[in-house]
């Protein structure tokens, strides 16, 4: 599936929620979900958020569609690599729908997100592009490297100087940080403790609608 380069307020307005996927301006009056909270699209505004006002009952399909569409949004994955995450899901022993969660969890630029190093998965895989982290001592520019427990995630030396890394202690410090990581602002670290367990992962994705949609 091709990139998608389009404004990022439109994917939330085709969800019908913010799947804040532009940090903190997702808060902000400025968040076009909130000044403009229809569809995209020539009959956005008739079917109201969601844009599927007047067309009947959603079919099973669609709304399988719908929740795979948007955990995709969510963590900014390609389809034929959210179906590679599914097929490991699928491998994996345990329950399905939760171990693909936690494996999108577990990816190096969503952790730097969850750890407040960013206020967006899209800036945080853009900081990981620039080499700017550290995983267990080496320098890595891979946005989908899959994290275990004991992995340390650091800011590079190299990168301390830069203004944004000079402010960014002050800045994480308001952003609270889930149970299954650690983070120490003194050095700018993170600790992966261990995978997420269901509660600690957003609540508004569901995986068995994930599961039936690959499952069909």
């Amino acid at each position: 599936m091709a990139k998608y380069t389009g404004p990022a307020c439109k994917l939330c307005r085709r969800e019908g929620e913010k799947l804040f996927l532009k940090g903190e301006r997702c808060f902000t009056p400025k968040c076009a979900f909130e000044r403009r909270g229809f569809a995209p699209g020539q009959h956005g505004r008739s079917g109201g958020r969601g844009g599927r006002g007047g067309q009947g009952r959603e079919s099973d399909y669609a709304k399988q569609l719908r929740a795979k569409q948007k955990a995709r949004r969510i963590y900014g994955i390609y389809e034929a690599q959210f179906r590679r995450y599914y097929g490991k899901a699928l491998k994996a022993r345990g329950i399905t729908g939760l171990m693909l969660l936690q494996i999108l969890e577990s990816r190096l630029d969503n952790v730097v997100f969850r750890l407040g190093f960013a206020s967006s998965r899209s800036q945080a895989r853009l900081l990981v592009t620039h080499g700017h982290f550290t995983v267990n001592g080496r320098r890595t520019d891979v946005p989908s490297m899959t994290l275990g427990a004991g992995d340390v995630i650091t800011v590079r030396p190299g990168s301390l100087d830069a203004t944004y890394f000079k402010e960014l202690a002050s800045i994480a410090e308001t952003r609270n940080i889930p149970a299954w990581l650690s983070r120490d602002l003194s050095s700018l670290s993170g600790n992966f403790l261990r995978l997420p367990e269901r509660p600690e992962i957003d609540g508004n994705l569901n995986e068995q609608l994930i599961v039936e949609y690959y499952s069909r």
